[in-house]
């Protein structure tokens, strides 16, 4: 693994277990095994770091929901697979989605991540409205009203579902959140 790669996992790391204010260059080159300067050398400031972690991220969360449409045949089974996305994240409840702590520590973040941040939230629910406007089609989701609403809703549920998760250290709070939307899913 080179450098980079390896400040960008720390990075990472650290920053969905503690948040964006929670760790340091110096603790990025003590986990590496580097000198400090060096990371300066990869990453100039800090709102560079952020910028490429949460790009990374977004690369990353995309191919995800590609194989998710891809995998999944029923609105209802990618919907499943959707928040179980967001459950995984949680690593057993020690951690949250990158997205989730950046909208926390967003005072902390500069125009361009905060931009970048909305736009994969807008990428998520863009996702999210196609899922549902599918079930209206497939009635693999029950009750669905308007699309858009409830892509918005679901984001915002997985955000905050993932928030009481990890303030408990318990997978069990993110399931109970999830539960009624769940039960909509047909079998």
């Amino acid at each position: 693994m080179d450098t980079r790669t390896a400040l960008l996992d720390s990075a990472e790391t650290a920053c969905r277990q503690r948040g964006f204010d929670g760790f340091s260059y110096s603790d990025m080159a003590k986990d590496v095994g580097i000198a400090k300067p060096s990371v300066h050398h990869h990453f100039p400031l800090k709102a560079d770091l952020a910028l490429a972690i949460l790009e990374r991220y977004s690369d990353n969360f995309h191919q995800s929901l590609k194989n998710i449409s891809e995998s999944n045949q029923s609105a209802g089974a990618k919907l499943s697979a959707y928040v179980q996305l967001y459950r995984n994240a949680l690593k057993g409840g020690t951690c949250v989605c990158l997205c989730v702590a950046y909208s926390a520590g967003r005072a902390s973040l500069s125009d361009d991540v905060v931009s970048k941040l909305n736009r994969f939230h807008d990428f998520s629910i863009d996702w999210l409205e196609i899922v549902f406007r599918n079930a209206s089609h497939d009635h693999s989701i029950s009750h669905v009203a308007d699309p858009r609403s409830e892509a918005a809703a679901t984001l915002a549920l997985m955000e905050g579902a993932q928030l009481v998760a990890r303030a408990a250290s318990d997978l069990v709070r993110f399931d109970q959140t999830v539960s009624t939307l769940l039960s909509r899913i047909s079998p």
